[in-house]
This record gives C-alpha cells, sequence and structure tokens, in this order.
C-alpha cells in the first residue's frame, strides 16, 4: 500500500513540475470556473483507522458525487463555491475484513486557475460491514484540470486519502 501512495504522489508531482508557471490566479474573480451543478468522482482510496479495528489498513474502489449548492460561496469576493459531497467506498482490510465507508460532506471549493482548485470537505460518515460505525471525516484536497470537464483529485485527510478522476457535469 505505501508504494502505490508513493507512485500516487509522484505522478502528482510531476504533474505540478510539467505545468505552467505563468498560470492567471483566478481567486478574485467570482464566478469564473466551470459552470456546472454536479461532480462525478471515481477514485481509489486507501483507509485507516475504521471503527473496532485501530491498527488496521485499507483499500479499494470507490466514488465520490458533488451537488453544488451556491455558485459564489460563502464569501461573495473571491472564487468559490459550495456543494454537497456524498459517496460509497469499499475497503478491503489487511486483517481480511471488508467494509463500506459512507461519507457525507460540505465540500468548498476554491478555484485558483484554470488548471488548479482546492477544497477542503467537513463532515462525518459511517461505515457498514464488518467494521460498523459513525466516524467525524475532515478532508482537504486538489485538482489538476486537464478541461473544463475532466480533473485528477487528490483528498488527504481522516479517515482516508484518495486519487481519482473528476468529472465536472
Amino acid at each position: 500500500m505505501a508504494r502505490i501512495i508513493s507512485v500516487s504522489l509522484t505522478l502528482l508531482f510531476v504533474s505540478l513540475a510539467a505545468a505552467p508557471a505563468s498560470a492567471e490566479s483566478l481567486i478574485k474573480f467570482p464566478g469564473r470556473h466551470p459552470d456546472y451543478s454536479f461532480e462525478a468522482e471515481p477514485h481509489f482510496m486507501f483507509g485507516f483507522d475504521p471503527p473496532g479495528a485501530r491498527a488496521d489498513k485499507g483499500f479499494g474502489p470507490g466514488f465520490r458525487g458533488t451537488v453544488e449548492l451556491v455558485d459564489n460561496g460563502f464569501i461573495k469576493t473571491i472564487n468559490n463555491t459550495v456543494g454537497l459531497g456524498f459517496g460509497a467506498d469499499c475497503l478491503c482490510f489487511e486483517s481480511g475484513k471488508t467494509s463500506i465507508w459512507v461519507p457525507i460532506v460540505m465540500q468548498w471549493n476554491f478555484w485558483l486557475t484554470d488548471s488548479w482548485s482546492v477544497f477542503g470537505e467537513p463532515g462525518g460518515g459511517f461505515y457498514l460491514g464488518s467494521a460498523a460505525g459513525a466516524r467525524p471525516a475532515l478532508y482537504a484536497g486538489g485538482r489538476y484540470h486537464f478541461s473544463n470537464l475532466l480533473a485528477l483529485t487528490l483528498r488527504v485527510g481522516y479517515p482516508a486519502i484518495s486519487v481519482g478522476v473528476s468529472f465536472v457535469l
């Protein structure tokens, strides 16, 4: 699992190094982001610390969907949006147990350039299956936008890390 995380982070940093350095800052221009109502994100997840299995680590496929609720979010003078995120991740743990992580979060997006956006996600979720129970959730992440419709997404936080592709619809 450590090897997969290392490869994922290496690919992210290589894409950062290959990005042009002359990108125009868009944070001070509210509304200068892709016009969307839903973001679909299939991803691969690395989870840890499920209820009842403190030393267990898991990984597996997942999906996150975010519905945009507010186009110009909490700060009207900057380029931000607010959405409701939800999903399901199938985690296979080292102990042989399998659980489904179901997060429900508020996603606050900040659109930095045409190529980059970042977000924070406070919320919670619950495990279904062999490690059942509710947990708080807190994530931070970023997206490298290949186009207005497609982005590479990295999410880091508690209780998991994910790498995926976002489709802005």
